[in-house]
């Protein structure tokens, strides 16, 4: 007899009416119980929240950094090589030397100065020309694939130089115009030393998305440059491109080997230590403060559940 009852006990189900009833009463939130269900909601909406905005803002800044390295470091080398000892008249051999070390993509030898850009407008503007050689001007994506109006073809050929659309904008000039270039560093004569004036024809405007260098860079034939700031058959400094930006540091030894002379070696972090480490320092802060926000969620949570505890504690033992 007691075998057909156990066998239709077990057929019935694998609860019987009283446990449903207690597990019911226990699984649903009674009233009292409503505030600490809504705490723990919230909180966990607040979670939510937290993380997602650490991740874009996070994605953002990162995305924001990339695009800022894209822009300086292709427009200024990665390595710069200066002499030490002596002014740096075979350029050429050491920037074919310097192009065989592994993870360098390219040297250029390049003659920097500051003059004053004078157009048809205004009264003039500060300007950083940059003497380069026309073959190297092209490997420097980021300018000679943004050439608005004119072409780099002819470069080394001509007095034409490159100038930013936004110092185009400011002194009045299109493409075919002259710019006038003073260069304080001029003819010593019994007078004193007379500032360098000449006009170059405006060949190529170029724009890389920085106002910085759109409305400040001058692109020069490499030997004109040469003349202008009597620098006759010598380079100022060597920039050198890499593959990798961040494995700069390995590639100093190797290049002040290839190099076969005193040099000094400044990097990209150096020469924007400043922009860099504030860059860095928003990035941990912007981190810091959704960290907390996502903290705070979490207390929120952490509260929730030991109300929710401590009033169920005299119902612990029925379950």
């Amino acid at each position: 007899m007691s075998e057909p009852a156990t066998a239709t006990r077990s057929g019935a189900g694998a609860f019987s009416g009283f446990e449903r009833m207690v597990a019911w009463r226990y699984l649903r939130s009674r009233r009292k119980e409503t505030v600490i269900s809504v705490i723990a909601s919230i909180s966990f909406l607040g979670i939510m929240l937290g993380v997602a905005t650490l991740i874009v803002v996070m994605a953002v800044m990162n995305g924001f950094r990339a695009e800022l390295l894209t822009r300086i470091l292709g427009v200024n080398g990665h390595l710069i090589v200066q002499p030490l000892d002596s002014p740096l008249e075979d350029y050429a051999q050491v920037a074919s030397r310097i192009n065989g070390v592994a993870g360098v993509k390219y040297a250029i030898p390049l003659i920097d100065g500051q003059v004053l850009a004078q157009g048809n407008v205004g009264g003039g503007t500060g300007a950083l020309v940059r003497g380069i050689r026309g073959e190297d001007l092209g490997k420097i994506s980021i300018v000679s694939s943004n050439i608005k109006q004119g072409t780099l073809d002819g470069f080394d050929t001509g007095e034409g130089v490159a100038i930013g659309k936004r110092m185009a904008e400011s002194l009045g000039l299109v493409l075919g115009d002259t710019i006038t270039l003073i260069s304080p560093d001029g003819d010593v004569t019994p007078l004193g030393t007379t500032p360098r004036m000449k006009g170059y024809k405006v060949v190529a405007i170029f724009e890389v998305g920085m106002s910085e260098y759109d409305s400040s860079i001058v692109y020069m034939p490499f030997s004109e440059a040469q003349l202008y700031f009597n620098m006759d058959g010598r380079a100022q400094t060597i920039e050198i491109y890499v593959d990798n930006p961040d494995n700069v540091d390995a590639l100093k030894p190797l290049v002040e080997q290839a190099a076969q002379r005193p040099v000094d070696l400044v990097d990209w972090r150096q020469r924007n230590e400043t922009f860099f480490s504030a860059l860095q320092v928003e990035r941990n802060v912007m981190f810091m403060i959704l960290t907390l926000i996502v903290l705070v969620a979490a207390l929120n949570i952490i509260s929730g559940l030991i109300m929710l505890v401590k009033d169920k504690g005299h119902d612990i033992a029925i379950l």
